[in-house]
């Protein structure tokens, strides 16, 4: 047990600390680690990814609260979302002076330029391997439909401004009716 506790500690301790750019860009880290580990197949992780979507709150500590909890309880939960939180908080609060300082440095500036499309990518292959799970072939008026969920999700966000909760709203009570089984 203790053993599990600090595999889950590392492995989401390690994610969250090569994981730049917020907690959209660490969920392929979580993944890789999850998934690597034997604690979850792909396929789990795209579910529990969507389910933790549909919630309020940072996805980062929602994914490592679930997946903490499946693998060993209340206790895993909470090694898991501590591993999450506390060496980027700590390490915030140590560093936020030397980044106040630095913030106009050219280097530093460049450094963040440098990394943002590798930020892009790894968001990119999230989408793609979770695209691979929500768009599975299916027969009759199914098989469209959640490709007409994701449109017109996209344009009520994008175009017309609507408040992306009622989209996950109406994208629920869509899902419980014609998804169930």
């Amino acid at each position: 047990m203790w053993m599990t506790l600090w595999n889950l500690f590392i492995a989401f301790g390690r994610a969250t600390m090569l994981g730049y750019g917020g907690g959209p860009s660490i969920i392929p880290l979580y993944q890789n680690e999850v998934v690597r580990m034997g604690w979850m197949s792909p396929e789990e992780f795209g579910n529990a990814l969507a389910f933790g979507n549909a919630l309020p709150g940072p996805i980062a500590t929602k994914l490592a609260a679930y997946i903490g909890f499946k693998i060993a309880g209340w206790l895993g939960a909470f090694v898991a979302l501590s591993a999450v939180v506390l060496p980027t908080a700590l390490l915030m609060v140590a560093l936020v002076g030397v980044m106040m300082k630095l913030q106009n440095n050219p280097i530093i500036r460049g450094m963040i330029k440098g990394v943002q499309p590798v930020i892009f990518v790894m968001m990119a292959m999230l989408a793609f391997d979770f695209a691979k799970y929500v768009f599975k072939p299916s027969e009759g008026i199914v098989s469209f439909l959640p490709f007409l969920l994701g449109a017109g999700y996209f344009v009520m966000v994008q175009y017309l401004n609507v408040n992306a909760a009622w989209g996950i709203i109406a994208s629920l009570v869509v899902g419980a009716i014609f998804f169930r089984g």
